[in-house]
């Protein structure tokens, strides 16, 4: 294992991953840290964890395992991986994480670059931009559990970390990775641990990665990634094969639990020409709607159709449940839902099942028991179809909720398997 990854959560890790199979970079995404001693076969291993949203102790605790596992697997280069929309709060977790990363792996210094100008996000000046909006006038300010309030991500990871946070302009990385190298051992000279650099552009991602070749830890969203497999291949390390899995054949479900302006489009696109249930929070909440009823009515479905279940909402709606129902209590039960109906459709032979949201995609790998997952086709930008092992073979797709197409439900279902 050439490059280890730690990714803060589920579709992340997936994202990350198709960048670097796209790469060339045989890649393996794994569930959690694995356990035991085994050493795999691959040129790249995504940790997939769940702690984009947590206490940040043990977002760090998490972490550390996961890049100490790596680490014993023989990866010298490591990538924290998270949202291009930089989700987290003032309190957390990425840059606590980060900082404790850089103790463990002994890197001077770490980039920071959540930039992934294929779905809009760029970074000028060190400030984050969503299509043609500041970060924190795209929507995610309304963000039901990482509300980002402010654009400038060198003032939020200060408010986050210990350390000093330098930056690199984008005309200095526009100057080639000879002079870009040389601007961030200039920021760690003046004892800045972690420095943000602007991008734009793929090529400026490009560059980046080839400037980052000898840095020990890397931080980004999955666009850091675009110049990596590169350097590898440069110093001959790289076999050229990609890994190929079983093709899922079977029946396919959505679920759906973001409620981000992406997702809302997606779910009501699917809606014009598949059925939907919608879970009510007071209906979770009070055990009215159970998996064993959202069950029975996905069952109950045509199969020329794509049922989609979600909690999909806007965002004042999210809001007022929350203040009612109590917002860790409703995220948790509506998680614990969607996971206990993924189990049951998957064990009644369902074998296609498309997750929307990072949070859900989580809670339905975890409840799934799934220990890793081979990277497919590209089914939207930073999305792959993935296929797993659970008595047999199982596709999925697991979305960010910013991420995909409004037709992103139906096309998902067809690259993942077939009927």
């Amino acid at each position: 294992m050439l490059l280890g990854a730690i990714a803060d959560d589920f579709t992340g890790a997936s994202d990350l991953a198709n960048t670097l199979a796209k790469g060339g970079m045989a890649t393996t995404q794994f569930v959690g840290v694995p356990t035991g001693s085994e050493r795999y076969d691959c040129e790249a291993g995504v940790v997939s964890l769940k702690t984009r949203s947590i206490a940040p102790d043990e977002a760090v605790r998490q972490s550390l395992a996961a890049v100490d596992w790596l680490e014993a697997q023989g990866c010298e280069q490591f990538l924290f991986k998270y949202c291009s929309t930089f989700d987290s709060t003032p309190q957390g977790n990425i840059g606590p994480v980060a900082e404790a990363l850089l103790e463990r792996t002994g890197a001077g210094m770490a980039a920071v670059c959540p930039a992934f100008p294929a779905t809009g996000r760029r970074l000028f000046m060190g400030h984050l931009f969503v299509g043609d909006r500041l970060l924190s006038e795209s929507g995610m300010e309304n963000h039901p559990l990482t509300p980002m309030t402010d654009p400038d991500i060198r003032r939020w990871l200060r408010r986050q970390t210990k350390g000093e946070v330098g930056s690199v302009a984008l005309d200095v990385v526009r100057a080639g990775p000879q002079a870009l190298a040389e601007a961030f051992e200039a920021r760690r000279k003046e004892g800045c641990r972690l420095v943000v650099a602007d991008a734009v552009d793929d090529e400026d991602l490009k560059i980046l990665g080839k400037a980052l070749a000898g840095l020990r830890l890397i931080t980004g969203g999955s666009g850091i990634a675009l110049g990596l497999p590169a350097n590898f291949r440069d110093a001959g390390l790289l076999s050229g094969a990609r890994s190929s899995g079983a093709v899922a054949a079977g029946p396919v479900v959505a679920l759906c639990g973001s409620c981000s302006a992406a997702s809302q489009r997606q779910v009501a696109a699917h809606l014009s020409s598949h059925p939907g249930l919608a879970l009510d929070p007071e209906a979770v909440m009070s055990g009215t709607m159970t998996a064993d009823k959202a069950a029975s009515w996905v069952m109950e479905q045509h199969t020329d159709f794509i049922p989609i279940v979600y909690s999909t909402v806007n965002p004042a709606a999210v809001a007022r449940a929350q203040r009612e129902l109590g917002r860790e209590k409703l995220a948790a039960g509506i998680e614990a839902l969607f996971a206990d109906l993924a189990c049951r459709l998957a064990d009644a032979g369902f074998r296609r099942i498309v997750v929307g949201g990072g949070e859900t995609s989580g809670a339905v790998v975890e409840a799934l028991g799934l220990s890793s997952m081979v990277v497919g086709d590209e089914i939207d930008p930073g999305v792959p179809a993935l296929v797993a092992e659970r008595d047999g073979a199982l596709g999925l797709a697991l979305k960010s909720g910013n991420f995909g197409a409004d037709d992103f439900f139906a096309k998902a279902a067809g690259l993942i398997g077939r009927p």
